[in-house]
């Protein structure tokens, strides 16, 4: 790598990075400790201290090969640091390399900390291990710090460095970073991308729906001298067809056995994957056939596909029917399968077929998962029968299994809409006691339930509680406590929490908005309302038809009829359209009075915005 080429990496690490993940602060914040251990290891990392005393055991051997399990990997790390002299960096990569194997970083970089006070001396290999085991983490930022080490040492990071950094930034939801590092190793020619770069790349791509840069993406590949490969037009396709762009997937798959590409059956199930999402039922038949003139054999993963797609649209029938054809083939049902046709009984409210279907999946030698009982419970709950619910989820640990935090969540909306308010707050507290961390959904349904249930000083409390310990909530949850608040009339402490949310960091949504200006016309503060109004056009939050429409019903229903009449022509000049309720309550005054001059001009105004796109009522 050249001087400048090296300069440039590490103006990235050191600019780019920082600038884009708010100069790793949040990852400091997150977890402390472990920022910590990425930064102090990095130092060790660009030490060239060797070993003071004898020279290092070229010699001895370990037995890597009878690593089994951690506890393997942790004895024998043991007695390789109790060794004199120490041994080499290659044996404590070998080590390192068995424990990655295994998937428990946690333990990897617990033994990079030992290492690094050691002082054993890293090399490439190391570092790449380390920061594999950062981003593997979602702590990319430690990996960063690591890479810098890379450049102090004037070693050189590999394709496969940038690669992990590059998947590290994909996992933790940061694509546009990884794009903007992605064209930073283009343009300054730190590295050759190869398939997996690209891979990753365009997957964070059609990830966060981005096709159109991902086509592009695909088309410089097939200028260059890494050609797409399967994998990279197999994950174009799915998204394509899963959004709703079936026709552009279709004529990529196409272009693709053009190319001399041959699909898989990976190809397949990812177009009748997304085909299935859309109904594109005609499209399905015809992929299918196309397979079929292929002789390739759908596997349980397609059929799973089909049966969980027709489930979910209440023709449980067909999934029977598909269920059928897999025995008939030879291709038996897994408990993914019999997940999908269960929860397609659950959805209709058919309740002893769901557990028929459970005794049959038993009795084919499938084991019922943690997701069967999830199901099976939800079911319970919709139907409300918690006691059957409760059972069923006092099974699960009996079964071996561990509920999941969506066992946890569907049990509390069962019990709160049960108006089991108290054993809701008792099974809140059971998941956190067994450590299972509540997710943006579970306080959604918590704190929504107790205000449904009339404790909204209980929920208040709890939205505190969480607040102080330093969790945080995202706009989902405010919105839906906002939401519920606002529908009980509560409506001061619903805006004191929407007016405590940018100290929070959060931006209200449209429909965060759209709530407290809805809350504050049912109380008559038509004035607040359009102050609102104004407020979120100046916070750059742009009003829809439902915001427009909102507050011109609520002018209405307070007699306001020329502020009805301003906020007409506003929702018009914006090219949004007003709803039948609306044209209604129009109707109904000038019935009422005929003769009223504003309800008259009313009129006037209203009609010839019909010609603009105003819809009036069948």
């Amino acid at each position: 790598m050249s001087p400048s080429a090296a300069a440039a990496a590490a103006s990235f690490t050191r600019c780019q990075f920082t600038k884009t993940r708010g100069n790793l602060l949040p990852l400091l914040h997150r977890n402390p400790s472990l920022f910590s251990l990425g930064s102090h290891y990095s130092c060790c990392f660009h030490s060239r201290t060797s070993f003071s005393g004898d020279p290092p055991n070229q010699n001895r051997r370990f037995e890597f090969a009878k690593i089994n399990n951690l506890d393997d990997a942790l004895n024998l790390f043991d007695e390789m640091l109790l060794v004199r002299p120490l041994p080499t960096t290659v044996h404590f990569n070998q080590l390192l390399t068995a424990v990655n194997r295994m998937k428990d970083y946690s333990a990897s970089i617990s033994m990079f900390a030992k290492m690094g006070a050691l002082g054993v001396p890293a090399d490439a290999r190391t570092m790449n291990i380390a920061i594999n085991c950062f981003c593997h983490l979602n702590r990319v930022g430690c990996g960063f710090a690591i890479l810098g080490s890379f450049f102090r040492r004037g070693l050189v990071p590999t394709v496969a460095t940038f690669n992990t950094l590059l998947k590290g930034l994909v996992l933790e939801g940061g694509v546009s970073e990884a794009v903007e590092l992605f064209k930073t190793l283009m343009r300054d020619r730190l590295c050759e991308p190869d398939e997996i770069m690209y891979g990753t790349i365009v997957s964070g791509l059609c990830r966060t729906g981005n096709n159109g840069p991902a086509i592009e993406l695909l088309r410089l590949m097939e200028r260059g001298s890494c050609k797409p490969n399967l994998v990279v037009y197999n994950t174009i396709i799915s998204s394509l067809c899963k959004g709703r762009l079936g026709d552009d997937g279709l004529a990529l798959f196409s272009e693709m056995i053009g190319k001399g590409i041959q699909p898989d059956v990976v190809t397949y199930n990812c177009m009748i994957h997304g085909l299935c999402s859309n109904e594109r039922w005609k499209d399905v038949t015809s992929v299918l056939t196309e397979m079929n003139s292929r002789k390739i054999s759908p596997g349980v993963r397609m059929f799973s596909i089909l049966v969980d797609a027709f489930c979910k649209r209440g023709m449980t029938e067909n999934a029977e029917l598909v269920v059928q054809i897999m025995m008939d083939r030879g291709v038996p049902p897994d408990v993914v399968t019999y997940n999908a046709l269960i929860e397609g009984y659950c959805l209709l409210g058919k309740m002893e077929k769901a557990r028929k279907a459970v005794d049959i999946l038993v009795d084919r030698g499938n084991v019922p998962d943690v997701c069967t009982y999830t199901t099976l419970i939800n079911g319970y709950c919709k139907k409300m029968k918690m006691d059957e619910a409760n059972q069923l989820f006092q099974e699960i640990p009996r079964r071996g299994l561990t509920p999941t935090v969506i066992t946890y969540t569907t049990m509390l909306q069962g019990l709160f809409q049960s108006g089991k308010s108290g054993a809701a707050l008792n099974l809140f507290d059971d998941m956190q006691a067994a450590g299972i961390v509540p997710d943006a959904q579970t306080y959604c349904i918590l704190l929504d339930g107790l205000c449904k249930n009339g404790h909204i000083s209980e929920a208040l409390s709890i939205l505190n509680t969480i607040e102080v310990e330093g969790t945080f909530l995202g706009v989902a949850v405010y919105s839906t406590l906002i939401h519920r608040l606002c529908c009980i009339r509560k409506l001061e402490a619903a805006m004191d929490i929407f007016k405590n949310l940018s100290s929070k960091g959060l931006k209200p949504s449209v429909k965060m908005y759209n709530t407290m200006i809805n809350g504050l016309c049912q109380e008559g503060l038509l004035d607040g309302a359009k102050e609102l109004l104004v407020k979120m056009v100046q916070n750059d939050c742009l009003p829809d038809a439902v915001t427009f429409n909102t507050i011109i019903r609520g002018f209405l229903q307070g007699a306001r009829y020329h502020g009805a009449m301003a906020l007409l022509d506003e929702m018009v000049a914006r090219g949004f359209s007003a709803d039948a309720s609306n044209f209604e309550m129009i109707l109904e005054l000038i019935s009422a009075k005929p003769h009223d001059p504003a309800h008259l001009e009313l009129i006037k105004r209203y009609l010839p915005a019909c010609s603009h796109g105003i819809r009036k009522p069948k």
